[in-house]
């Protein structure tokens, strides 16, 4: 019956987002109930880490392996054949300001084959290599911009007035629906090449158990589906951010060592959780990332995690489920999360009025993460900014901006601004 009822609360909020009641969702910081955060220094033994070689060489290990089996679950090691591809290229794309890709990662082994699109824009200013920004993107690359030559997606996609799909297909009509969340031209004017990859390549977003994206790679004899500390479609978004990464290490213009992971939303929960496995990713962003993602879970205001467990079963592994209303008992929080990128940089935004990501609990989760960035010599932030006015203190960004769940341009001149900040000078 709760399930059932969480379900209902679900659906009303998506369609009446501005009539949700406070009764069933909690927005009041005076309702928050008393917590006590893990210690990120504390190792398992109980004894308090001496400096960042305990870190590196023990804590850091521990809470990953324990975000791995309590939260995004185990990566299969199951071998899998990858071959990159190039499908498509234009050496005179945006007018002639771009470079532009799409290749093709083949997933292949005795198990079956599956194929995930990489699309690429570079700059043409003279760099002989570029950093690049990779995320994911929830309709298909041909939203992202309004490119006639980009490959509309054939696979699953969710349906959409605002992005023209239709039985869960893409059509003609979403070229370009996407681009507000996009600024290829003004990402690529300031030197930075831009990555991006359709999330359904590598997993549907609906709870079809595991069977049309490709975890089925990966199954052992016998197996149907991945058992309760496996990864659910937030790990698989995950693992074909590191595939894509394998493909910029193979690229002669692009600048490995500088390549930027972020995601908006779901998509951020991923950019986190690929972030904090794959060293190689030289910055972390997560925009308005929410539960799961950035925000604190202990909080237990707008989404929590019985909340997103319900409406979105898939997302995380099966043991994650054992802690629907139980926070206090995992044995990590999310401001662990985001101390697995020290000491490299990382950003977190929040928006004014999304409420049901958790602003507080994205700029808190961020402020206790400091804690890890200090053993390497670098200050966290302190306060939580006002609106607007983005802070940058160390290797940490932060920024509250007005207006709903949604990544803006704003956003993205905020992480450029970053980016050069930190990257550019190496």
């Amino acid at each position: 019956m709760r399930k059932f009822s969480v379900l209902i609360i679900i659906c009303f909020f998506i369609a009446n987002p501005e009539a949700m009641s406070q009764r069933e969702v909690n927005y009041d910081e005076t309702k928050i109930p008393s917590y006590e955060l893990p210690d990120l220094l504390m190792m398992r033994s109980g004894q308090k880490i001496a400096g960042k070689m305990d870190w590196v060489g023990t804590r850091k290990e521990e809470i990953l392996e324990d975000f791995a089996n309590y939260v995004y679950g185990k990566s299969p090691e199951y071998p899998v054949k990858v071959d990159f591809k190039l499908h498509k290229i234009d050496e005179n794309a945006l007018g002639g300001a771009a470079i532009k890709k799409e290749v093709i990662a083949v997933f292949e082994n005795d198990n079956g084959r599956k194929e995930m699109n990489i699309l690429l824009f570079l700059p043409k200013n003279g760099q002989d290599k570029v950093p690049v920004f990779l995320g994911l993107n929830f309709y298909g690359n041909h939203t992202i911009h309004s490119d006639t030559s980009i490959t509309i997606t054939k696979n699953w996609v969710r349906n959409s007035k605002e992005h023209f799909t239709e039985n869960n297909e893409a059509t003609e009509m979403s070229r370009g629906s996407s681009a507000g969340g996009w600024p290829v031209e003004e990402i690529i004017q300031r030197g930075y090449g831009v990555a991006t990859i359709y999330s359904g390549d590598l997993d549907p977003d609906y709870d079809d158990g595991f069977q049309n994206g490709i975890q089925p790679l990966f199954y052992k004899d016998g197996q149907s589906t991945p058992s309760s500390g496996e990864w659910g479609t937030i790990g698989a978004w995950a693992w074909g951010l590191s595939k894509a990464m394998d493909f910029m290490e193979t690229q002669e213009n692009i600048d490995s060592s500088k390549i930027i992971v972020l995601g908006h939303s779901r998509l951020g929960k991923a950019a986190l959780w690929a972030g904090a496995q794959d060293e190689r990713f030289a910055m972390v962003i997560s925009n308005n990332s929410g539960c799961g993602g950035a925000a604190l879970s202990r909080r237990r205001i707008g989404e929590t995690v019985e909340i997103i467990n319900t409406a979105f079963p898939h997302w995380f592994c099966g043991n994650f489920h054992e802690y629907n209303n139980r926070e206090d008992h995992l044995p990590v929080d999310q401001h662990m999360l985001l101390a697995l990128m020290a000491p490299r940089p990382i950003y977190v935004a929040s928006a004014q009025e999304d409420l049901w990501a958790d602003p507080k609990g994205e700029f808190l989760s961020l402020l206790h993460a400091g804690a890890v960035y200090e053993l390497f010599g670098y200050q966290g932030v302190q306060e939580m900014p006002k609106v607007n006015e983005p802070i940058m203190r160390g290797r940490m960004g932060y920024h509250i901006r007005t207006g709903k769940h949604d990544i803006t341009l704003y956003d993205w001149e905020r992480y450029i601004d970053f980016a050069d900040y930190q990257l550019q000078s190496r």
